[in-house]
């Protein structure tokens, strides 16, 4: 079971988290998070992810927005049924925080749109009762 799911214009996006204890020092407020990302193009017609933006919220409400060219060096085209799976990382200064975004998809006509990220959680193990 993803932590996130969201489909927009027939491109899903599921994300499953994961706290890494051997990458966090907690009492140096340094807790590491690894996410997985899948991306399947559920529509008819192909597209490309040509950038991101992420929005990564701590415990304190802080917000940090990164944005860039594609995902992991890579701007991935999907044809319809294709799968892009990849792992990345986000550093958190609080056990619990929040991730959302969009990427940025183009079809082969020159039509842009954003597929949503929803929102998962970040959370140290016991953080969250």
């Amino acid at each position: 079971m993803p932590d996130s799911s969201a489909i927009t214009q027939g491109i899903k996006v599921d994300v499953i988290s994961d706290y890494v204890p051997s990458r966090s020092n907690p009492i140096n407020s340094e807790y590491f998070f690894v996410y997985r990302v899948t991306i399947t193009n559920e529509g008819a017609e192909p597209a490309r992810l040509v950038s991101r933006h992420w929005i990564i919220t701590n415990s304190e409400g802080d917000e940090e927005h990164v944005r860039g060219p594609g995902v992991v060096g890579e701007t991935p085209y999907l044809e319809p049924g294709d799968v892009f799976t990849y792992t990345s990382a986000c550093p958190l200064k609080s056990p619990v925080g929040a991730m959302r975004g969009t990427y940025q998809m183009v079809r082969d006509n020159g039509w842009m749109f954003d597929a949503e990220i929803a929102a998962f959680t970040l959370a140290m193990p016991y953080a969250i009762n």
